[in-house]
């Protein structure tokens, strides 16, 4: 299965999108946004931000795992992770996010 943006709309309206990895697992999940362009264009800035290991923010969690955010140019934060037990997992994940974001298709579950 390709890695892919899936766009979500909430019970409350608001919309959402996940980033997935090629086995299906979620790597990158976006703030929320009252419109679907809205949404539409937290893609775009995960597509444009992504390559780029300046906008991700590193940290530790209070239980000791780590996890990160992606931030825009503007340093807006457009997406975060989960937590994972160690650094290099959240490592990895950091470099899948690199290698599958700028052409991932846009899968609707709406």
């Amino acid at each position: 299965m390709p890695a892919s943006f899936v766009l979500k709309r909430s019970a409350d309206k608001q919309f959402h999108f996940v980033l997935t990895a090629e086995n299906g697992e979620t790597i990158l999940t976006s703030e929320i946004y009252t419109t679907k362009a809205g949404a539409q264009g937290g893609i775009q800035l995960v597509r444009d931000s992504s390559a780029k290991d300046e906008l991700y923010e590193r940290r530790q969690t209070a239980d000791g795992g780590h996890a990160f955010s992606l931030k825009s140019a503007k340093g807006e934060p457009i997406g975060r992770s989960e937590a994972y037990p160690y650094l290099d997992a959240a490592e990895r994940i950091v470099a899948t996010v690199k290698r599958v974001a700028r052409r991932a298709p846009v899968r609707e579950e709406i």
